[in-house]
């Protein structure tokens, strides 16, 4: 099943006055495709929505159940408990461990309360969890290149904390000590920039020249998607509005992305009312995008700003058609039977 089809960006041009000043009737918004929710997002969000309507309320997550403070709020208000350790769940209750990932110690720390668990971990992030156990059994130094402190990256470092090693950007590589250059693979949190990883990586393989890459792509797909679509807006752009929060690393990067690829301006926000009006002072044309964990309503109450300031006028700008879907815990998909 393939999770992105390649598609026709087709941006038509807007009018431009002189020295390439946008002309204010052309307001317009290019509206990024694919945005918003990807397959474990979904997966987590729908996960807790249907543990509520299993067990009922109050249930216990662990850490936020996907980085979004919509979301987050949202659950709260129907009976979720977010917690940030399983000692602080009752002994004996329901606890789901977020989209992130989690290490073995917490696993054990949920078993030793006899908490009842699911696991809403995304299956790309698994999947990463699964090759750090791989290749520390064959006893190798593991690269881990991600954000001190985020949760993904904790629970990764989990599986293995003897063999890997956290590089966090292209500026640690020179701190990096390995025991055998014959035996260095590196591995990536899920959400980074694609070209900042690749920088990374890249400055990783001239200190270690038979550096090995993983089995496939560690970044996850709805990531480099969601970052190839704002690529593709962003030179026509005076202004990208990402939506998302700022303990969200995918939807930061996207903020990034977007000046790296030449927009004017590029700014992040949880709710259009966060939006500045000044912001849109001789805009031409905003770039519009979402993080990985952003439901769409929140985009929608953007559009509807901007269409209160003129820019009624909405075009896609659509380079990859996403299809993946994950399946739900099978402690839940045996209820849904």
């Amino acid at each position: 099943m393939s999770s992105a089809i390649p598609l026709n960006v087709g941006i038509v041009r807007s009018a431009a006055g002189d020295a390439g000043t946008p002309q204010l009737h052309d307001k317009r918004v290019l509206l990024a495709e694919p945005r918003g929710y990807c397959a474990g997002v979904d997966r987590a969000v729908e996960t807790v929505e249907k543990a509520l309507e299993k067990h009922g309320a109050p249930i216990y997550v662990r850490k936020e159940i996907v980085h979004n403070r919509h979301v987050v709020e949202t659950l709260r208000e129907r009976g979720v408990i977010f917690v940030n350790e399983t000692d602080e769940v009752p002994e004996g209750k329901l606890v789901v461990f977020s989209a992130h990932g989690i290490s073995p110690a917490v696993h054990e720390s949920a078993a030793a309360r006899n908490l009842h668990t699911i696991d809403a971990t995304c299956p790309l992030v698994t999947k990463v969890h699964q090759e750090a156990k791989r290749f520390a059994r064959d006893d190798f130094d593991i690269l881990l290149i991600g954000h001190e402190g985020h949760e993904e990256v904790e629970g990764t470092a989990g599986e293995a904390p003897d063999h890997v090693q956290l590089v966090d950007g292209p500026e640690s590589v020179d701190a990096v000590t390995v025991r055998d250059e014959n035996k260095v693979i590196w591995l990536s949190q899920t959400t980074l920039s694609v070209d900042e990883t690749m920088e990374t990586v890249n400055r990783l393989r001239e200190r270690f020249p038979k550096l090995q890459d993983p089995p496939s792509d560690d970044i996850c797909y709805a990531t480099s998607n969601r970052q190839t679509a704002v690529k593709a807006m962003a030179p026509e752009c005076d202004l990208v509005i990402v939506v998302g929060s700022r303990n969200s690393s995918n939807s930061v990067r996207l903020v990034e992305v977007a000046l790296g690829a030449g927009a004017r301006a590029a700014y992040l926000v949880d709710y259009a009312r966060e939006i500045d009006p000044a912001w849109l002072e001789g805009v031409g044309t905003v770039g519009l995008t979402s993080g990985a964990s952003v439901p769409e309503i929140l985009v929608e109450g953007v559009l509807e700003l901007l269409a209160e300031h003129g820019f009624g006028e909405v075009q896609p700008v659509t380079t990859a058609n996403e299809t993946l879907v994950f399946s739900l815990p099978r402690e839940l998909r045996t209820a849904r039977s």
